[in-house]
C-alpha cells in the first residue's frame, strides 16, 4: 500500500506553480501558536531546516506563519517532532485522520 507520494520540483517557482494551495510556514518567528490557527484540508505545511529555517522570500511568501510556543529559555523542538506536532493537529482540526475499525465493526 502506498502511503505517500514524492514530487521532485526543478526549483520553488515550478513547485508554487503547481501547488497553489496556501503554505502554512512552522517558523520561530511567528506569533500564532498552531493550536490557535484554523487549517485547510489542502494547506500544505512547510518548515525549514533545522539549523538555518527557510530563505526570506519564503517567508514572505507564505500564506500563514505559526509557531510552537515554547519556554522562554528553550531554543527549538527537532523538525521531525515540530512536524509531527503541527501535521497532528492539523489532521484533527480537519477531519483527516483514518477511521480505525474496532473488532465490532469487523
Amino acid at each position: 500500500m502506498e502511503l505517500a507520494s514524492v514530487t521532485r520540483h526543478l526549483s520553488w517557482t515550478s513547485f508554487r506553480e503547481s501547488r497553489p494551495e496556501r503554505l502554512v510556514l512552522l517558523t520561530t518567528q511567528a506569533t500564532v501558536p498552531f493550536d490557535d490557527f484554523a487549517f485547510n484540508a489542502d494547506d500544505i505545511l512547510l518548515l525549514g531546516q533545522e539549523s538555518a529555517g527557510v530563505p526570506h522570500h519564503i517567508h514572505q511568501n507564505s500564506g500563514a506563519r505559526i509557531v510552537i510556543p515554547m519556554a522562554p529559555t528553550a531554543r527549538s523542538l527537532n523538525v521531525a517532532l515540530a512536524a509531527a506536532m503541527v501535521l497532528g493537529e492539523a489532521l484533527r482540526q480537519t477531519g483527516g485522520f483514518p477511521v480505525l475499525k474496532t473488532k465490532s465493526d469487523q
